[in-house]
């Protein structure tokens, strides 16, 4: 199974590693039967042969799976040449990010990476609250994860950051909201993706779920947390995309222009399963 954010349902996917180098996460299905390991370069290299004959057509690269940052620095700057003598006609390099892969990037090797073509890192920070983010078993605090996000744009990176709708249950969904808008506020990330909870068997997050001990959202109670973190978030620049599959009302919002008509359409929508 490959995972990659559905901005890049046209790119490339090249993996360079299995798994997540973390994998913990108590929602998360993503990578289940897979130990992390980076893959080796023989294997890459064929994988970029095969490209250059076969994939002449897309303009951006991803590289999969999770995480893809946490390859040594010497081992990635040669991926990346590789696939620069590869395949040229390429625009885009993106990847998957974390706190603890940025963290141990220093400031030059972050620019090293953006030179050597990577121009978009997607980041989850999920949550911006604490606690959450500890009960989700998710590496890092919400300052380390704002920290590392905010490092990746200085270093000439677009920043997309995710966040997960529900995340924090019909318990802490209020809480959730308004710690989630302050972090992206902190963050200004150059895109935000919102994506509805699926509870996903086999998951830590689910068995709590099947036991009781998490209450999911319904349907109005994702609708109206999302739009408490909309309303919260300040950012001068950017976009709110809550269009994936998991979302009930998909919207793609410039932001700041475009925040009041999303909220128009959010409270019709309300409206709308209240009758």
């Amino acid at each position: 199974m490959i995972i990659r954010p559905p901005s890049e349902a046209d790119s490339i996917l090249l993996q360079v590693t299995l798994g997540c180098s973390h994998g913990k996460c108590a929602f998360c299905g993503a990578y289940q039967g897979k130990r992390f390991a980076i893959k080796d370069e023989a294997t890459i290299r064929r994988d970029i042969e095969f490209a250059a004959t076969y994939c002449r057509r897309q303009r951006h690269l991803f590289l999969c799976d999770g995480d893809a940052l946490i390859i040594p620095q010497r081992k990635l700057l040669s991926i990346l040449a590789e696939v620069r003598e590869g395949l040229p006609w390429l625009t885009r390099i993106g990847t998957y990010a974390s706190a603890k892969s940025l963290a141990m990037k220093s400031d030059a090797e972050l620019r090293e990476l953006k030179e050597a073509g990577i121009g978009i890192v997607y980041m989850g920070l999920e949550s911006g609250d604490d606690a959450i983010l500890a009960e989700m078993r998710k590496h890092g605090t919400a300052a380390a994860i704002i920290e590392q996000g905010r490092r990746a744009r200085e270093a000439g990176f677009k920043l997309n950051v995710t966040v997960i709708n529900g995340l924090g249950g019909a318990e802490r969904s209020s809480r959730h909201a308004g710690a989630t808008a302050q972090a992206l506020t902190r963050m200004q990330p150059d895109q935000i993706g919102a994506l509805s909870l699926m509870l996903v068997p086999g998951t830590e997050l689910y068995a709590r779920a099947e036991r009781g001990e998490f209450v999911p959202l319904t349907v109005s109670g994702l609708l109206t947390e999302i739009r408490e973190m909309l309303e919260g978030i300040e950012l001068k620049r950017g976009l709110f995309l809550a269009n994936h599959a998991s979302n009930h009302l998909p919207l793609k919002v410039r932001l700041p222009s475009g925040k009041a008509s999303a909220l128009d359409a959010l409270d019709a929508a309300l409206a709308g399963l209240r009758r």
